[in-house]
């Protein structure tokens, strides 16, 4: 399986309102709920006001789409990644999975998906 770093530096915040989220952004994801608003986006990209911002994020994504009926391979890399005591912050799409790590474990989770068979891009 084909794994592609993304360059981007990502900040996850939590936010009261979409008016100052730019919508074209290149990488922007966004989860409302009865409880909050979660925004995702490039560090460049976060808005002024933010109820709660946690900068020093990486990512990386799974290549490809990926078929709904296919199981465990978001599980897969985040019992790897665990099991080296790296944390994640996964998002889904559509078509495939992104998965976030702190800046200081970006390196070792890249090490670990390739000792496992991964080819990163």
């Amino acid at each position: 399986m084909k794994i592609k770093i993304l360059a981007q530096a990502f900040s996850i915040c939590q936010i009261t309102d979409f008016s100052q989220v730019n919508a074209s952004e290149e990488f922007l994801f966004i989860g409302k709920t009865d409880e909050e608003i979660s925004l995702v986006c490039c560090t460049e990209a976060v808005p002024k006001y933010t109820l709660a911002r946690q900068d020093g994020w990486r990512a990386f994504r799974i290549q490809g789409i990926l078929d709904f009926s296919l199981i465990g391979i978001l599980s897969k890399i985040s019992t790897l990644l665990a099991e080296n005591q790296i944390g994640i912050f996964a998002l889904s799409t559509y078509n495939t999975d992104y998965i976030l790590t702190k800046e200081e474990d970006f390196t070792k989770a890249v090490q670990v998906l390739k000792l496992n068979g991964y080819t990163i891009e």
